[in-house]
């Protein structure tokens, strides 16, 4: 078979991957991010100042010493020495420049950070896996993962404040239009805060080089009215109608496909590393899946979670995503058919 006709077989069978948009960074819809823009805009105006004076002069001096057809070639132009005036100029300004820089930038920074949180306020705990987020709220007891769902915040209410940590290596939390940078660090915890305006989904990533699917490491936010978060709250705290036990006795009635599909799961590697609310399934390594079916993506943002995409990625996950912790089962075909259906039923 030839090579090229292999290569169109295979990648056929791989999901498309969604478009990786950068979110505009110059078009803010959270408190922090404003702030930044607004220094950001500030430097830009100086810098852009400062570079039409330097390419002015460069210019000038271009066309007002350029040769002429009646200079003596074999004259020496007249030869000017240091200037005191000049020199003081061009040390005291910049000098003068930076300090205001320093200055604007440690005063929006201590404004973002010692902001005080408002009593209804959402924690978050976020820990940095390869290639993953980890997603917790203490106070509602939920875990889940790469789907962050924050209220929308007027008038400084309903903030979110967010606790990053690491699981191994540096990663960075980046969602362009609601805050800046900030890197999640082995041993060490770092904090941020966001408050959305608006409600919808707005994307974001890893900003840090974190290996091989660092590109892949998708992180989505959904924004929405308070009513709405706390109603998906309470939907992700129940234990899916999936996840009770099934009939363990002698007579028992045979085992439904959604039941045979979970016993099925159990009987696999996949419970050493994902958890499953109310299962024998008690791992920590991947991404819980307790409510997997309610989320838009999978694979940290990779591919959306349709059938076939689900189905493709539990297949084989590295033909997805090369290099990702999870490896391929090697199902059979029975056995991918009963898991897909257990896992479809994880709403």
């Amino acid at each position: 078979m030839p090579v090229n006709t292999l290569r169109m077989l295979l990648q056929a069978h791989v999901p498309t991957i969604p478009e990786h948009r950068i979110a505009n960074i110059f078009y803010p819809l959270a408190t922090p991010a404003a702030n930044e823009k607004h220094i950001a805009m500030f430097v830009l105006g100086i810098t852009a100042g400062i570079f039409v004076v330097v390419a002015g002069l460069i210019v000038f001096t271009i066309w007002k010493f350029r040769r002429r057809h009646d200079d003596d070639t074999h004259q020496e132009p007249a030869q000017v020495y240091g200037s005191n005036q000049i020199e003081v100029a061009w040390t005291v300004i910049p000098i003068l420049i930076v300090f205001v820089l320093i200055g604007v930038t440690a005063r929006v920074i201590a404004a973002v950070q010692n902001q005080s949180p408002p009593k209804n306020m959402v924690k978050v705990r976020i820990v940095g896996h390869q290639w993953w987020w980890e997603i917790e709220y203490p106070d509602y007891g939920i875990v889940t993962a790469n789907e962050l769902h924050v209220p929308v915040s007027k008038d400084g209410q309903n903030a979110a404040y967010l606790r990053l940590e690491s699981q191994d290596v540096i990663h960075s939390f980046w969602v362009p239009q609601l805050s800046g940078k900030t890197d999640l660090i082995p041993n060490r915890i770092n904090y941020m805060w966001i408050d959305p305006s608006e409600a919808g989904v707005y994307l974001g990533n890893c900003a840090e080089y974190c290996g091989t699917q660092h590109a892949n490491m998708l992180l989505r936010v959904t924004a929405q009215p308070r009513e709405e978060f706390e109603k998906w709250a309470k939907a992700e705290q129940q234990t899916p109608p999936s996840a009770i036990p099934a009939p363990t006795e002698a007579n028992a009635a045979p085992l439904q496909p959604v039941g045979q599909g979970r016993a099925t799961f159990e009987s696999l590697s996949c419970v050493s590393c994902h958890n499953i609310k109310g299962t024998a399934a008690q791992g920590k390594f991947g991404p819980d899946l307790t409510h997997l079916m309610s989320r838009q993506t999978i694979g940290a943002g990779v591919t959306t979670n349709t059938t076939a995409h689900l189905r493709a990625w539990v297949n084989d996950p590295q033909t997805i995503k090369p290099g990702c912790l999870m490896p391929s089962l090697k199902l059979t075909n029975n056995q991918l058919n009963q898991v897909m259906t257990y896992l479809q039923s994880l709403n």
